[in-house]
């Protein structure tokens, strides 16, 4: 697509509510994304049942409550996942999820998703991409904590499991919520896109929203950002999470910024192009002069509008005999 591909990440911020998912896809469908996703995982096949949680989360969750039982609420069920797909086709925006484990892959791409994310944690499980490389579907992978060795051979494991190069979009990612400025690098981002001969994106996790507009105009062609109904809602993601009109401004400022980047090509634009004959200008009479009278750079001088001959042409006017009388400020 020629466009940026935008993702609004409502990943588990519906809280387990399907309501509230409908919710977030009205918020992403009323901004202008391209796509809503969520995550898929059943939480048995996730974590161990003594796993910890990050840091951010235990900022934005109960304390005593195990990484299990946070993510054992956030499940999503069956019939969850086609109704809300259901819902986004009546909304006309693309439902997306990311699958966390081997029955969630299995779950979608029964469900009939075209598009498969892989998240950052996953860019080192080896049976897991392969799983998803056989689909031979479109993939989004994102490369948090990744170097580039990783990356390479992630795409490796992806390509030969019979995913096509050209399917796939790499995404530069900070797995920190929320990501210090200092550590964004979005510098990489490109620097995978060129590395690899891919098509690249970012995703993002910083506060705010200049990095992702920052993004597009570096060749983003695809971006990936949380949003919630509400950041003071409890829940893991919340918290660095875009509200409804942040998300709003983001994709706007993203839609400008693919407008204003244009083509490669410099030449006057169209709006433009009208003011060439006002504010250039052209070579006239600093006084008056009379037939047969030599040129010179005391009798000339440059004004606008430039409908006479153009200043370009100074040295060659310059010591040319008058062939008719001029007055003052007239075009020679």
């Amino acid at each position: 697509m020629s466009k940026v591909f935008i993702i609004a990440e409502a990943g588990v911020n519906h809280n387990g509510s399907i309501e509230l998912a409908k919710k977030l896809i009205d918020v992403a469908v009323d901004a202008g994304a391209n796509a809503v996703k969520f995550q898929t995982f059943k939480a048995t096949n996730l974590v161990s049942k003594d796993a910890q949680k990050a840091e951010y989360q235990k900022q934005t969750t109960d304390k005593a409550e195990s990484q299990f039982d946070m993510l054992k609420k956030l499940e999503l069920d069956v019939d969850t996942h086609k109704e809300l797909i259901s819902y986004c086709k009546q909304k006309n925006i693309m439902f997306l999820s990311t699958p966390f484990d081997h029955d969630s892959i299995e779950l979608l791409n029964d469900l009939g998703l075209e598009v498969f994310k892989i998240p950052s944690g996953e860019i080192t499980n080896l049976p897991y991409l392969r799983h998803i490389g056989k689909l031979a579907k479109q993939v989004v992978l994102s490369t948090g904590m990744a170097d580039i060795g990783e990356i390479e051979d992630a795409l490796d494991v992806l390509i030969e499991a019979g995913t096509k190069k050209e399917n796939i979009t790499v995404l530069h990612a900070n797995t920190m919520y929320p990501t210090p400025m200092e550590d964004v690098n979005l510098k990489a981002m490109v620097t995978i896109g060129n590395t690899f001969d891919v098509a690249f994106g970012y995703s993002d996790h910083t506060l705010g929203i200049e990095v992702d507009i920052a993004a597009v105009a570096m060749g983003a062609s695809c971006i990936e950002k949380h949003f919630t109904l509400d950041k003071t809602m409890q829940g893991p993601d919340h918290k660095a999470s875009l509200e409804p009109d942040e998300l709003k401004a983001m994709v706007q400022a993203m839609r400008n910024i693919e407008l204003a980047l244009g083509c490669s090509t410099k030449k006057p634009s169209k709006s433009e192009t009208p003011n060439k004959a006002i504010v250039r200008k052209s070579i006239v009479a600093k006084e008056a002069i009379k037939k047969g009278e030599i040129l010179s750079k005391e009798n000339l001088a440059v004004k606008r509008p430039s409908n006479g001959i153009s200043p370009m042409r100074w040295d060659e006017i310059v010591g040319s005999i008058a062939l008719k009388d001029y007055s003052k400020d007239e075009l020679i």
